[in-house]
This record gives C-alpha cells, structure tokens and sequence, in this order.
C-alpha cells in the first residue's frame, strides 16, 4: 500500500468539515488503496543525519517515510515548513509542488516579475514603499488602484481604493499597524470588476475552469460567497496557464486571470496549494482525484 503525507496547518486529530480540500483528497485516496496522513510542521523535529535517511522524526518518534508528499499550506507557508519540505525532498521524498516552487508563488511580486520577463500579460504592479505618494500613483498606475498583501490568499488583505483620498486613508491605517508592511499596488482592471476565472492546473494540464462572480463588490473568490459556474477554456488561456505552470515549475496550481476588452486576458495570481470546493461544484467533477491519480502515474519507480 502506498503511503502518501498531506502537510497542512492543521494534523489529522483537528480536521472537521471546513476542510474540504484535505478530506477529499484522502478520500479519494482511499478508493485507490492508498493510506494518507496529515501532518502539521510543528509536528517535525529537524535533525540532518547522514546516516538515517529512511525516516523522520513525528512528535518525537521516528516515522518511516512516505511515498509522496502533498503540500497543502499556500502562502500560508512558513519558513519551518519550507525547511520540513526541504528535508523531505533531500531525503528522497516525492514532492507534489517542490518547496522552491511553493516560495516563488507565495511572493506575489516575485511571480509577477517573472511573468513580466517573460512577456506574460499581468496587471502593472508596484511594490509599496512608505511613505507613497498618491500623485506617483496617479501618474504611475491610476486610479481606482488595488492594494494587496504581498502574502495572501483567498480575497483576504486585498483592497480596492477609489481615490487619492481613499488611498491616503488605507495607507495611513496599514502604516500605523505596521511600518514594515509588505504591500503591493496593482493597476485596477474595470473590465473584470466583481468576475475572474480560476484555471485549475494538474501535470501541466487544465483539468477545470470556472468563471466566478462576487456577490458584491470586486473580490470574486468562492470562498468569499461568489458564485461560480463552468467556463471552458480557449486555445489562449490554455497556453497562458501552461506558461504559467512551466515558469513556476508546479505539478498543481490555481491561476486566476482577468477578464480584459477585446478579448485579452490577464494574469492576476497563482496559487500552490488552491481549493477546489467550486471547482468541484462548478465542473460535476472530481479535481481530488485528478491529483491522486496524477501523483499515482508518476511516483518514480
């Protein structure tokens, strides 16, 4: 019997139903003869040993390790787990989305850097630096301008100013919480106002889109309370989410894209470790067990 580990920020005894995404996967698991535990990084205890590279230790006691490993954690990853991935991946585990992959992603200027380079089309972003001036962001950027966490997921830290006088007043709030924060500003694109798309990648395929619409306002993440519905995908969206798996080096990723005039599109995040509750109500489908078999066919040996 296989045996797979999900590394999540929570370990198997405090899992409930909000947790969809690692409940489906170990229960697709399970139809396919596979057994799946679930670990928190906290639960590891790190020591390079060149003598022992055949188990690891779990809550103080050795464990064998696994045939594959699912990094289930997103931006949500920490530096102790990026150094539990490492670990696993030094020791010869099979890593679904590889620890220096997940990093890029997490990043989002970095991600967007690299689609820039390679001439992907991206909203024009800016890396926030107090104090920031409303008028470079006029002449720069424009207004209405997103502001957004430079580490975030799911809709959260994301805000939409209208106007300089909007934008002073977001700025002197998150500079008065934190004067290091981390912040980018991104060119607001009216034409996807309140819709996106998330494409959901597998093995460098496209194994589900959905169109999502907010309920209000701009955010039209599912987990915020939008909608989603089916979408399917044109020669160009499919070549630029293979580009985007291609530059980021991922077995699994979500990429959400904007809906631009005349038929264009652009490319606003990337996820490593992205939700699939919507995309399995949207598609009718299952997407866990897409990425089980995908592991499956191709586990080395």
């Amino acid at each position: 019997m296989k045996l797979g580990w999900i590394i999540y920020a929570k370990n198997e005894t405090r899992l409930t139903t909000a947790d969809y995404g690692v409940n489906r996967l170990r229960e697709e698991a399970r139809k396919r003869g596979v057994q799946i535990r679930v670990y928190s990084p906290d639960q590891f205890e790190l020591i390079v040993n060149k003598n022992d590279r055949k188990s690891i230790l779990i809550n103080g006691k050795p464990e064998k390790l696994p045939d594959f490993v699912i990094p289930r954690m997103g931006s949500g990853t920490t530096y102790y787990a990026l150094a539990v991935l490492r670990h696993l991946k030094h020791m010869g585990v099979y890593l679904c989305n590889g620890p220096e992959s997940i990093e890029i992603v997490k990043d989002k200027l970095h991600m967007h850097q690299l689609l820039a380079q390679s001439n992907l089309p991206t909203p024009k972003t800016m890396l926030g630096k107090f104090p920031i001036s409303p008028k470079f962001i006029r002449e720069e950027i424009g207004f209405p301008v997103v502001i957004k966490n430079i580490v975030g997921t799911e809709g959260k830290g994301i805000y939409l100013c209208k106007d300089e006088s909007d934008f002073e007043d977001i700025m002197d709030l998150i500079y008065s919480n934190n004067k290091s924060a981390n912040i980018i500003l991104q060119e607001y694109v009216a034409s996807s106002c309140g819709v996106d798309l998330r494409i959901f990648m597998v093995g460098g395929k496209a194994i589900g889109a959905m169109k999502r619409k907010a309920s209000k306002g701009f955010k039209a993440n599912f987990t915020l309370g939008g909608t989603v519905e089916p979408f399917v995908l044109n020669n160009k969206l499919e070549w630029l989410a293979s580009e985007v798996i291609r530059l980021a080096n991922l077995d699994i990723a979500g990429i959400d894209v904007l809906f631009c005039d005349n038929d264009n599109y652009k490319i606003c995040e990337v996820n490593s470790s992205p939700g699939f509750k919507g995309m399995e109500l949207a598609q009718g489908k299952g997407i866990a067990g897409q990425i089980i078999d995908y592991i499956l066919t191709t586990l080395p040996g």
